[in-house]
């Protein structure tokens, strides 16, 4: 496709170049290893760049990657991106068969693994790549194949180039695949700046940005590291969730600024250390990926501070909308996803395409120029969901008379039991008002009376008891017999997707035996 020249504006890699020019002897990254500066980051853009030049790839070609949270996996999206090339990051908890599909639907033409932390499935994807006669590297030096690091030092200094064009492919970012075959929402270079502006524009970043980066950069949290650099900050790398860790690192850089999934936000509240840690430092943490428990939210705002904003989207279009520090204020607002970023718009409508009237719930439809061009090589999924310009989110959603969102729950996630559809959300909210729970996940499994079963699995807060019947109760008083779970389960954790969202397939899977 063909875009006119004066309407395009600059590249996503000119924008990158534009910044690590902006202040060259900042730091940009820092982590347990030390830290970079803008200057060295883009030198090393430069590098990678001329290594993958000279193995051949060229405008158009894909590279597959396996990345922790370390600057070079970073380095290495702007290097392929600014070429003309795409890049596909492979789930970091994903399985090797799944990785292995993703490499193969891809289509890409090399792979590069971040030998550090995934040496062993790196020696596994060796010999896929090999099948499939691909360029391999590990990022540094490995005993099982070429690195980058050597081949980035042996071509010395190279300007950072930029070669893309604004219809060239950019990137195929894969669903984590829990809900059946994953596919891949792909994206062109002119869909990845308003997200960026959108970011910039909506999201509530301090002035100079001190972000901590937790979960794998290669997904939302990943997002927001352009516009930490665009700000002038710098983005403090973790890998792994130790709650002592994030608050002893929080206290020691004086972090301003970071992305949670809730789990990390529940298990910060229930550490011991919170109360004695020196959290002040921090104006924005971010939170997202699936719904956070009211009563918990709460606690946060009250123990923390006011200083919580929700993030939606989803990988075929993000960011959706955003809730504010100063809506989290309002009680009445604490379950909302926000409004709409300024580049998006939305709709919620009926089974038959039609605007439901306002406060009902539909499906949430959206369109923006951040959003996905459709499944990569899957026709017909793309059909399924963009529909008459709109992109069908599959989330059952509401909006109140001010143009606040409400996430009722997954499309796919209902419950039908009895004849009547249930929300799991609404189930797991009105479990987290019981004092002894922390965390909680409910789903449905298959029922010869019910049809479905409303079942909860439920993690209590360290020393604190319930009985099963104790739990049902509270969600019976709250929302009534039909909402109630039929089982509750007490566990100690619960599976977890790459990206820290509950995996309630899995869950399912394991009472059912699938």
């Amino acid at each position: 496709m063909e875009i006119a020249a004066h309407l395009t504006g600059p590249t996503y890699g000119s924008t990158i170049k534009r910044t690590l020019e902006r202040h060259p002897d900042r730091i940009a990254f820092s982590d347990a290893r030390g830290q970079q500066t803008y200057a060295e980051v883009l030198d090393l853009i430069g590098r990678y760049q001329a290594v993958l030049s000279a193995a051949g790839l060229e405008r158009g070609d894909g590279v597959a990657a396996l990345g922790a949270n370390r600057y070079e996996v970073w380095v290495l999206g702007a290097a392929v991106q600014s070429l003309g090339l795409y890049i596909t990051w492979l789930h970091p908890m994903g399985s090797l068969a799944d990785q292995a599909f993703q490499i193969g639907d891809s289509q890409v033409k090399a792979l590069v693994v971040d030998e550090s932390t995934y040496g062993e499935r790196g020696r596994e994807l060796q010999q896929v790549a090999e099948d499939a006669g691909l360029q391999m590297w590990t990022m540094s030096p490995a005993d099982f194949v070429t690195d980058l690091e050597t081949a980035a030092a042996a071509v010395g200094p190279q300007p950072m180039r930029l070669a893309a064009e604004h219809s060239d492919l950019s990137i195929i970012n894969y669903t984590g695949g829990t809900t059946g075959r994953p596919k891949g929402a792909y994206r062109r270079q002119f869909n990845l700046g308003p997200s960026t502006a959108d970011i910039l524009a909506d999201f509530e970043l301090p002035e100079t940005p001190r972000y901590l980066l937790i979960p794998p950069m290669s997904h939302v949290a990943g997002t927001n590291v352009l516009p930490t650099l665009i700000k002038g900050g710098t983005v403090h790398l973790m890998s792994g969730f130790d709650p002592a860790a994030v608050l002893e690192t929080i206290e020691r850089e004086k972090i301003n600024f970071t992305l949670f999934v809730p789990t990390m936000v529940y298990a910060l509240l229930d550490h011991p250390d919170l109360d004695t840690c020196d959290t002040s430092s921090l104006e924005y943490i971010l939170y997202g990926a699936s719904p956070m428990s009211e009563s918990r939210l709460r606690e946060g705002i009250e123990r923390i501070g006011p200083v919580f904003g929700q993030l939606y989207g989803q990988t075929e279009c993000y960011p959706v909308s955003v809730l504010s520090k100063e809506d989290h204020q309002d009680p009445a607002l604490l379950l909302s996803c926000g409004k709409p970023v300024e580049s998006v718009d939305v709709r919620i409508l009926d089974p038959l395409g039609e605007e439901v009237p306002l406060g009902e719930s539909g499906e949430l439809c959206v369109r923006g120029r951040g959003a996905m061009s459709g499944y990569w090589r899957r026709d017909d999924l793309t059909a399924e969901t963009i529909v008459d310009g709109w992109l069908h989110t599959g989330d059952i959603a509401r909006m109140d008379e001010q143009g606040y969102l409400f996430i009722v729950d997954r499309k796919k996630d209902m419950i039908i039991s009895g004849g009547f559809n249930v929300y799991p959300r609404e189930v797991e909210d009105a479990l987290a008002t019981h004092p002894a729970v922390s965390q909680s996940a409910v789903f449905g499994i298959p029922d010869e009376k019910w049809g479905e079963q409303v079942t909860a699995a439920v993690i209590l807060k360290s020393g604190a008891s319930a009985s099963e019947e104790e739990l049902i109760t509270v969600v019976k008083d709250l929302k009534g017999a039909v909402q109630a779970p039929k089982q509750v389960l007490i566990v100690d954790s619960l599976p977890q997707t790459a990206v820290g969202k509950v995996n309630k397939r899995a869950l399912r899977d394991q009472l059912t035996g699938d």
